[in-house]
């Protein structure tokens, strides 16, 4: 199934900044994909596959969920095949009259970004750890010229195909870890990386790797976790952090830019820092489990491992 969502990919690298990688990329992804080994995928496969085809869909853009409409009610009869991609972290996405209220209010993020997103019209770009793909389909509403998008979480994966059954944004996503892309692939005008940093245990390899992507004068946004403080200021948790187990460092925003400059950045902006907000993430019938409420002191000033309440900085900076 992967391989054959993929299929297309390769040949539509004809004529992009990838071509001369597309052989060596097809490779890394598909020796990934004979390797994968999740007792779960059949079940989401399986739920995949009963969504049903719909004719005359409209993809409504500008909205803050991502929206498909359809001239019937045909597209209402996914809604036990989306229920069973469960959970949705990120969203929401309005599928005909089913309402995908994913934990996260992403839109609250794409509305930060809003002020600082780069040029996207006929760029190449990349996602990294871009989910089920929701910025993903922002991103594609700018028309850019190839839009690709790394995600190992296999859920994640079939969650992207089941939207983009009814979108056709042409936005691809690979089910590989940025690590896994082939060296020396200078090849995008822009990199996105949101919420990944925290989870990686050495930061610097990990902006490093971004830089790598960019070609010369390339873009990176970076959105991550982040403390108060000044530029010698980085947290790095004992245990867990608001539950999370793989929390590494929270740097400030201050010592983050110094890291993004000592690699070689330039042109480094800190468009904003913002406290999450229990409107922001939150349990619904879309994922019932723990949520950021459960995360914190009921008066929401710390988590409950007694660090500061999670907070959120968008950095841009240029190659």
């Amino acid at each position: 199934m992967f391989k054959q969502r993929l299929r297309n990919l390769w040949s539509e690298m004809h004529d992009t900044p990838l071509e001369s990688h597309a052989t060596e990329l097809q490779r890394v992804t598909e020796r990934v994909i004979d390797n994968i080994n999740q007792g779960d995928l059949s079940r989401w496969l399986s739920a995949f596959d009963s969504l049903p085809d719909v004719a005359n869909v409209r993809w409504i853009q500008g909205e803050s969920a991502v929206t498909v409409a359809a001239a019937d009610s045909t597209l209402n009869q996914a809604r036990a095949g989306l229920q069973g991609l469960i959970p949705w972290r990120k969203g929401p996405f309005q599928i005909g009259d089913i309402h995908v209220d994913s934990e996260w209010r992403s839109d609250f993020k794409w509305q930060r970004l809003q002020a600082c997103l780069p040029d996207l019209k006929n760029r190449t770009i990349l996602d990294v750890g871009c989910g089920n793909g929701y910025y993903m389909f922002k991103m594609a509403e700018h028309e850019p010229k190839l839009l690709i998008g790394v995600e190992p979480g296999l859920l994640h994966n079939v969650q992207f195909w089941a939207v983009e059954k009814y979108l056709n944004s042409g936005a691809v996503v690979l089910p590989l870890k940025v690590q896994e892309l082939p060296n020396k692939m200078a090849c995008f005008d822009v990199v996105f990386s949101m919420g990944v940093l925290y989870h990686r245990k050495s930061p610097m390899e990990h902006l490093e790797q971004l830089r790598a992507l960019l070609n010369l004068g390339g873009q990176l946004v970076l959105e991550t976790l982040v403390v108060e403080g000044d530029e010698n200021t980085c947290l790095v948790p004992q245990g867990r952090y608001a539950q999370m187990r793989n929390v590494w460092f929270l740097p400030s925003p201050q010592m983050l830019s110094i890291w993004l400059g000592k690699i070689g950045f330039k042109d480094i902006v800190i468009n904003n820092v913002s406290t999450t907000t229990l409107d922001e993430q939150r349990s619904t019938d879309w994922m019932r489990f723990h949520s950021l409420s459960e995360f914190l002191t009921p008066d929401c000033v710390q988590t409950v491992e007694g660090h500061p309440p999670p907070k959120r900085v968008i950095i841009t900076c240029q190659k």
